[in-house]
């Protein structure tokens, strides 16, 4: 006798092996610690090719070191020379100053402002006390520097004796100007001009402040900046 076939569902189950159960899935622990672990290989110190007793290193040390100050040497000897360079161009532009400076027509104009002074000076020297303060002693030139640029100042005439006060004012602005932008030395200058440039200062400082009261507000500026950066008693007026 035939056994009764076996229904779809009845084959399908036993032709289906029973599935396993899903296996857990595994966490981590947690932790708190945020860095690496630590090597476990030691760090290799950097050997000092100073004291390294290979000669080839040392040689090599050395001589990188020698390089590097004669690198140096050279940059500082350079700016030396540079500096140097500059100066002997400013020596040089102050000595054609001075070259000018002792020009004939430049030679006349300052005879022609001692002479006027000269006279002067001995025209009113009982009008002075034996010891003069700083103040009266500036009083004092200031008056006869004001008086220097009258008709009455003297033996020449004063058209002419304009002429050679313009001149001296001229050059001392000039020479104000290239000490001022550096292309004059001030050392040579000081050592040639200063006392002149002190003295002209003290005698006319009145009459160049009428004539800027009078229009001209920018009259020998540059003779008084040069004045006044010298000594403090240059600078009284």
């Amino acid at each position: 006798m035939k056994k009764p076939a076996a229904t779809t569902s009845q084959q399908t189950a036993v032709a289906a092996p029973p599935k396993a159960p899903a296996a857990k899935k595994q966490t981590l622990p947690e932790t708190t610690e945020g860095f690496p672990w630590p090597s476990s290989h030691e760090i290799k110190k950097e050997s000092n090719p100073f004291t390294d007793r290979d000669w080839r290193m040392l040689v090599y040390a050395w001589s990188g070191m020698a390089v590097r100050f004669a690198i140096i040497f050279t940059l500082m000897f350079s700016v030396y020379q540079f500096l140097a360079n500059q100066e002997q161009k400013r020596v040089e532009q102050t000595m054609s100053l001075v070259e000018l400076w002792e020009n004939k027509d430049y030679q006349q104009a300052q005879r022609a402002l001692k002479d006027r002074l000269t006279a002067l000076n001995a025209k009113y020297d009982n009008l002075l006390s034996a010891n003069p303060s700083p103040t009266e002693e500036q009083v004092f030139r200031t008056r006869i520097g004001i008086e220097a640029m009258t008709a009455t100042g003297g033996d020449m005439p004063l058209a002419d004796f304009n002429e050679n006060f313009d001149r001296i004012v001229y050059f001392l602005n000039r020479l104000s100007f290239c000490v001022d932008g550096d292309l004059c030395s001030r050392k040579v200058t000081d050592a040639y001009f200063r006392d002149y440039a002190t003295s002209f200062w003290s005698y006319f400082a009145g009459y160049v402040d009428k004539q800027r009261k009078a229009g001209s507000p920018t009259f020998a500026t540059a003779i008084e900046a040069y004045v006044r950066s010298g000594s403090p008693a240059a600078e009284t007026k």
